[in-house]
């Protein structure tokens, strides 16, 4: 960990004055960005070049497979992040996404690339990620101090729209011009250095945690339904993001679909849409702790706005029009991420982290091939304005039960983590003092 900065050093980046997080920071981005540009640039070929018919359903499977990893390994990446020191565990993650997109390379580049090796592909580049995000974000207090936990969150949240932000420019365009083994090169190439990165930091262990987690052995590991059963408030805001994801993830299955059917465009106007999305979503991320008000409020009308904004290209079938909508759903992404992942940094007990954002992972994700399947079964039967607007209605319920709660206290979960009280004041006081 870096020396203790000064009030003026604190005027500073987090990622520029605390060289460990940056560090880690850029190997998440690098790999975020890997992944993405996988996704992006492979669904754009089943859409474009590689099936015929029964687009929608070979893209919709191709995203549930990207997502099935990180929720049926919930429970094994929670041990392993428990387990293992996490720099190691991180670096290994990169490590073996890097080799798989190295051999997916040389496939590709000896001879015609069969659906089921791109399949295959992205099932072990999801699953190495499935060990990554929640390793990351668990290691956050070991990277930085209490006071820059929401800085960090954003910074963290910020990867995953900057991977949408430059993987998703590439993705597609990648693809028109090299191939799918042009994509599997960059790919590996953006892995390995994010392992040799992550090689370099140095993360911290407090001593006192270490004789705590001495101390308390296999009591400390509690099961991924005790940790959310001692939770019952922050359970609840899971439920209603898991069922906005429902329709929210659908969007990486529509945007291919509306290119190609509705806008007649190329890998150029996919990089534009899938790059508005994540362009929103970077600034959502970075001015997430200086939105007003308590989270729940937050959330349910950064859910409302959304189902406004993904309505609108069913009903106007023009470019700038989903591209300007796509930036404000990103928008909303990133602020609801930054708010609520920090309240649960807060909420969460530590020895319970590991196991906690496994499980929040696998929850919110659950959904998505859910969302893949069913939305890419529908592309074949019914338009992509269609599916803007089942998109959109599919969110008012969502924001509806997420305002709900706004009036219930976090008390429970307050005793249940046995932290200060000070520690989970509502994001809008805490975000102020940054």
């Amino acid at each position: 960990m870096s020396a203790p900065t000064t009030d003026t050093g604190r005027t500073r980046p987090l990622v520029l004055r605390n060289r460990a997080f940056g560090t880690v920071w850029l190997g998440q981005v690098l790999t975020q960005a890997a992944v993405r540009m996988f996704q992006v640039g492979v669904s754009w070929w089943l859409v474009a070049y590689a099936v015929t018919s029964g687009r929608g359903l070979a893209s919709g499977l191709f995203m549930a497979v990207s997502t099935l990893p990180a929720v049926t390994l919930a429970p094994v990446v929670a041990r392993a992040v428990a387990r293992f020191a996490h720099r190691s565990l991180l670096r290994a993650a990169a490590g073996a996404a890097g080799a798989t997109a190295a051999a997916l390379a040389v496939w590709a580049c000896a001879s015609d690339l069969p659906l089921a090796a791109a399949y295959a592909a992205t099932l072990a580049l999801a699953t190495c990620q499935a060990f990554f995000d929640p390793c990351l974000t668990t290691s956050v207090p070991e990277l930085v101090d209490d006071e820059d936990i929401e800085a960090a969150t954003g910074f963290e949240l910020s990867t995953q729209s900057l991977a949408s932000l430059g993987g998703a420019l590439l993705g597609a365009l990648i693809v028109d011009r090299a191939g799918v083994a042009g994509l599997a090169v960059g790919c590996a190439a953006a892995y390995l250095c994010a392992a040799a990165l992550i090689t370099t930091a140095r993360f911290r262990t407090s001593p006192a945690e270490d004789a705590e987690a001495a101390g308390e052995g296999a009591e400390a590991r509690r099961t991924l339904r005790q940790v959310l059963a001692d939770l019952p408030f922050v359970r609840k805001i899971l439920v209603c993001f898991a069922a906005a994801n429902l329709f929210t993830t659908a969007v990486f299955v529509v945007i291919p679909l509306y290119t190609k059917s509705v806008l007649q465009g190329g890998g150029g106007t996919v990089a534009l849409l899938e790059a508005s999305l994540g362009a929103g979503t970077l600034i959502g991320s970075f001015t997430g702790a200086r939105v007003p008000g308590r989270p729940t409020v937050v959330g349910s009308v950064g859910l409302g706005t959304m189902a406004v904004v993904l309505a609108l290209p069913g009903l106007i079938a023009e470019r700038p029009v989903i591209a300007g909508c796509l930036a404000v759903a990103g928008w909303c992404v990133g602020v609801i991420g930054v708010r609520f992942v920090a309240l649960f940094q807060r909420l969460v007990p530590t020895s319970d982290k590991p196991a906690f954002f496994a499980v929040m992972q696998a929850l919110l994700g659950a959904t998505f091939p859910v969302a893949s399947l069913l939305f890419g079964l529908l592309g074949d039967h019914l338009s992509a304005q269609t599916l803007c607007l089942i998109q959109a209605a599919g969110l008012v319920p969502a924001a509806c039960a997420l305002a709900l709660l706004r009036e219930r206290a976090t008390t429970t979960d307050t005793e249940a983590a046995d932290v200060p009280a000070q520690e989970t004041r509502p994001l809008a006081d805490a975000g102020g003092q940054r």
